[in-house]
């Protein structure tokens, strides 16, 4: 039987040859922008990918939401989009990318963006998919469908905040709380606040996961601010969970010529800042870098 990251791989396949507006943005792909800026220890890449407009400048406001159809509910999308049966959810191939293959993962029911009731869910997909990394935006945190359960996925090794953790765990991690088969940790130096759980286990991992999400500050009946980022390697889950105070920077409302249209999400907080407006992409400054991720999540020590 294939796995579930094989079925995705062919999914794909399949989807950038047949279905022509994931054709038309990954061919796109190879045009996207960069610039790398290194602050401190950390790197943070920019990135011009106008293909993005859709979700950067996404109205997530209760008006807006109830005003448009819900594009992740079966009977809205698309006749080319296929899908992938992944149990209560379907698996598709997003059509507007960020990485070389990028999945969106909605429940097959229209529920909200909430993710203590399925974080089980979550670990399961980090783990089946584990040619991927897995990663889910709170309801205020950038998903652009908050109103419809859903993780995402993309290639691994491509997430400057990963590979700037493994390389520097042994000098700038804090051991915050350890039990069987998991531990908690602080990464330091990382401009954003950055938590960690490793786990041998779904339940260690579910056990510190439920401390640290009745940990953080929320208005009553919100989920707490957070994105969530995970993988599975050699047995272990390695879930980046990102708090924050803030869904937009100022700039991405400021006035010209202080405008920065960035809209923050799991992968803007893993060190990817994504904005579809070239102007913006040109004049951004490692100084406008620190200021929000300071904005979003500070590093406190």
């Amino acid at each position: 039987m294939k796995s579930l990251s094989q079925q995705a791989i062919e999914l794909w396949s399949e989807q950038v040859v047949h279905w022509p507006l994931a054709n038309r943005y990954y061919g796109s792909l190879a045009q996207v922008q960069s610039r790398e800026f290194k602050i401190d220890t950390t790197r943070v890449l920019v990135q011009f990918n106008p293909a993005r407009i859709a979700s950067t400048a996404a109205k997530t406001d209760a008006t807006s939401i109830a005003e448009r159809p819900c594009f992740l509910c079966d009977h809205n999308r698309p006749p080319e989009q296929n899908a992938v049966d992944a149990g209560r959810y379907w698996l598709l191939v997003n059509p507007f990318p960020i990485f070389q293959q990028h999945f969106t993962i909605p429940n097959k029911v229209h529920i909200p963006q909430r993710i203590l009731p399925v974080f089980a869910d979550f670990l399961w997909f980090v783990r089946e998919l584990n040619e991927f990394v897995v990663f889910y935006n709170g309801p205020r945190c950038g998903a652009s469908a908050p109103d419809h359960l859903h993780f995402q996925a993309g290639n691994k090794n491509v997430l400057p905040l990963i590979d700037d953790y493994f390389l520097r765990r042994s000098t700038d991690t804090e051991l915050l709380k350890e039990i069987p088969d998991a531990r908690l940790l602080r990464f330091r130096k990382s401009t954003r606040k950055v938590l960690v759980i490793e786990s041998e286990t779904s339940d260690a991992a579910s056990t510190l996961f439920d401390e640290l999400y009745h940990s953080f500050p929320s208005a009553e009946n919100e989920e707490p601010m957070m994105n969530l980022i995970g993988m599975f390697e050699n047995g272990k889950w390695t879930i980046f969970v990102l708090p924050r105070h803030a869904f937009r920077p100022r700039q991405y409302s400021a006035p010209e010529p202080q405008q920065l249209m960035i809209s923050p999400a799991a992968i803007e907080m893993a060190g990817i800042l994504i904005t579809p407006v070239e102007a913006h992409f040109h004049k951004i400054t490692a100084e406008d870098v620190v200021d929000i991720y300071n904005q979003i999540s500070p590093d406190e020590p």
